[in-house]
Formats: C-alpha cells, sequence, structure tokens
C-alpha cells in the first residue's frame, strides 16, 4: 500500500499570502514599491529612514516581532492595493 502524498507548503496555508514568503522578499517588494523614503514615511524605523538598506533591515526586523507586523501587515495591504487597482472598477 501506498503512503498518502505529502501535501506541498503552500496546500498547508492556501489562504496566507505570506506563507513561504521570506521577510527578505517582503522588505524588498515594499522598497521597490515604495521606495525607501516612502517605506520610512509608512513605517518610521531607523533602519527605513537612516542608511536603509536591506540587510540593515532584515537584522532589525528579525530581533523586533512588533516592527515585524507592522512589515508584515504593510505588504498586506500593498497586495490589497494592487489587487483592487488591477481590477475593473465595477461602480456606475
Amino acid at each position: 500500500m501506498n503512503a498518502p502524498a505529502q501535501p506541498t507548503p503552500a496546500a498547508k496555508q492556501p489562504r496566507n499570502p505570506l506563507h513561504g514568503l521570506t521577510l527578505e522578499a517582503i522588505v524588498t517588494a515594499l522598497q521597490t514599491e515604495y521606495g525607501w523614503q516612502g517605506l520610512g514615511e509608512r513605517i518610521p524605523l531607523r533602519c527605513f529612514t537612516s542608511d536603509p538598506s536591506v540587510a540593515s533591515s532584515l537584522k532589525f526586523l528579525r530581533k523586533t516581532p512588533w516592527a515585524r507586523e507592522k512589515v508584515e501587515s504593510l505588504y498586506l495591504f500593498m497586495l490589497r492595493d494592487q489587487r483592487r487597482q488591477q481590477s475593473p472598477s465595477h461602480r456606475p
């Protein structure tokens, strides 16, 4: 008898848009979308406003859970905003 197939990681959390994403991918996407200045305006953290880099941001965010939550929330907002802009308006 064959063992059941293992579900893929995405299948375990199909509705979680953060599942499978690295913090680096999230920070890079936010930086690409908003730039460091825009990111620092949305989340006023020194790692985004004072000599920002992906590496320094990752170092800080990995040690600071509340800041990481803010970054993840902004990423989810960005995804919703992008989806809203891509879908045709249904308003009369």
